[in-house]
C-alpha cells in the first residue's frame, strides 16, 4: 500500500517522482497524490466495495454484516473527508 502520511509528522506526502521500469524514464517534479490514495486502506476497501455492489447500499450492509445506517454513516465520513481533500 501507498503510504499517504509521514511517518514523523503525519503530514500529508507529495510524489516527487515515477519511474518507467521498462525504458527507465524518470519523471520528476511535486505532484500531489491522487485523492483515492489519500484515504485510508479501509476507505479505499469500501469504496471498491460500493462500486462492485453497483452502489447499493443495502448490498452493501449485507455483505458488512452491518445494518444500513451504519453503512451509511460510512459513506458520509467518506464523502466528508473527500470534501475536505478538495478544499
Amino acid at each position: 500500500m501507498l503510504p499517504s502520511k509521514c511517518p514523523s509528522c503525519q503530514a500529508q506526502l507529495k510524489v516527487k517522482s515515477l519511474v518507467c521500469e521498462s525504458c527507465h524514464t524518470e519523471v520528476s517534479g511535486l505532484y500531489d497524490l491522487p485523492l483515492l490514495a489519500q484515504l485510508q486502506p479501509s476507505e479505499q476497501d469500501f469504496i471498491v466495495k460500493f462500486v462492485k455492489s453497483s452502489g447499493s447500499l443495502k448490498e452493501m450492509a449485507k455483505e458488512l454484516s452491518l445494518s444500513y445506517p451504519t453503512v451509511r454513516n460510512l459513506l458520509n465520513d467518506i464523502i466528508s473527508k473527500i470534501d475536505d481533500y478538495e478544499k
